[in-house]
């Protein structure tokens, strides 16, 4: 028996993208091909399946491997018969390096894996965009024992990694795992530079706007965008220097506010340049002056759009505000890690529970693997309407 039997319809996906060879391509493969009993390509699989059905632990895969469905999955040639691999091979695996190692044989390619996540996302239009928006942010990832580059970072009171995301979309782009004892934005350069040429090799028009919090206004990743053709659009930290600037639109907007009684919102924007020399040029800020009950909420953002297609009200609340979507993605990314029954996000709950986690009995015969699904599973014309979808 499984409670699984809607993985069917990730393999069928998968099948659809061709995603899971080409990572398991990223890796490089040294053991001696007549003592493999378990391919580069079944493991990945093999991890992938479980990590997305709940099974987040490597200790899970003791039981995991004589399960015959997982073993389909992961396209073990006499699944059901033959174990999958063991919580030990997989941890070989996972710890893998780029360099070659005698206890470690199968080494991934950093940069190979980089490229597909591009890839995919290329893959995922039929014509090139006019404009995509890459997000750049950070979250932290909490630590509860003593694992290597372990750092308390004061902002989120804990121990814990700091890892750099960049989206486009729902499309994830980069996963960079970082420790938490440096700045937010370092390396982003780099990974940026990396990403907008690989996008412009396939869409050489496309326009590409950069878009992130202040933790990423780094006077190195602008000028960088300035001198390669790429737009971006950042927040400013707040400063005294700045708040006088903008000391008439904030009384305007606290004169509507005691008018309306409601929160008032005045837009501003005008040339800056850092006293301090951390920029090498004046730019453009964009100021938004809000009284809230209580008390005032002045925001700054820089950019290098120009006011005629992206006036300040509508830079900061229609392109700026949109954020908000790209910290749900992250979100989402990390609910894949959440637990084993459930995950974070009420979307993703009704994914597994509707058509993933589906009971079904399986059997066995010499040549296949026989799946039956409960009949009293409630929604089966939803199921199915997903495999044709998936199939056609």
């Amino acid at each position: 028996m499984t409670s699984d039997a809607g993985a069917l319809l990730l393999r069928q996906t998968d099948r659809r993208l061709n995603l899971l060879p080409r990572l398991a391509a990223c890796f490089t493969d040294h053991r001696s091909a007549c003592l493999i009993s378990h391919t580069v390509e079944e493991m990945v699989a093999q991890r992938v399946y479980a990590l997305a059905l709940g099974y987040e632990d490597l200790s899970d895969h003791d039981q995991l491997r004589e399960d015959p469905l997982l073993g389909v999955l992961s396209g073990k040639r006499r699944a059901g018969q033959q174990p999958l691999a063991g919580k030990s091979t997989l941890n070989r695996l996972e710890l893998s390096t780029e360099e070659p190692s005698r206890y470690k044989k199968v080494h991934y390619r950093e940069a190979a894996i980089d490229e597909l996540l591009t890839k995919v996302f290329l893959e995922a239009h039929i014509e090139a965009p006019e404009r995509i928006v890459l997000d750049l942010d950070t979250t932290d990832l909490p630590l509860h024992g003593h694992q290597e580059g372990r750092f308390f970072h004061g902002y989120y009171d804990s121990y814990c990694y700091l890892p750099l995301y960049i989206f486009s979309g729902e499309h994830l782009l980069c996963a960079r795992l970082r420790t938490a004892d440096q700045d937010a934005a370092a390396g982003s350069k780099e990974e940026v530079e990396r990403i907008v040429g690989q996008i412009r090799a396939a869409w050489p028009e496309v326009e590409i706007i950069l878009r992130a919090d202040s933790g990423f206004c780094r006077d190195e990743l602008m000028q960088w965008c300035e001198e390669h053709g790429v737009k971006y659009l950042l927040g400013f930290a707040r400063n005294e220097r700045l708040r006088r600037m903008i000391e008439a639109q904030m009384a305007e907007a606290a004169r509507q506010h005691a008018e309306t009684g409601k929160p008032a919102r005045v837009f501003t924007e005008f040339a800056y340049q850092t006293t301090t020399g951390s920029w090498s040029r004046a730019r453009r800020v964009v100021a938004k002056a809000e009284q809230l009950e209580g008390k005032e909420n002045p925001r700054f953002v820089v950019t290098n759009l120009s006011s005629e297609p992206w006036p300040a009200q509508r830079l900061y609340e229609e392109l700026y505000c949109q954020r908000g979507e790209m910290e749900n993605r992250i979100k989402e990314q990390l609910s894949l890690f959440a637990g084993r029954v459930s995950t974070e996000t009420l979307r993703a709950n009704q994914l597994r529970l509707r058509l993933l986690k589906i009971g079904a009995q399986i059997r066995i015969t010499a040549r296949k693997v026989w799946l039956s699904m409960a009949s009293s599973f409630p929604l089966p014309h939803l199921f199915g309407q997903v495999w044709a979808a998936l199939r056609c």
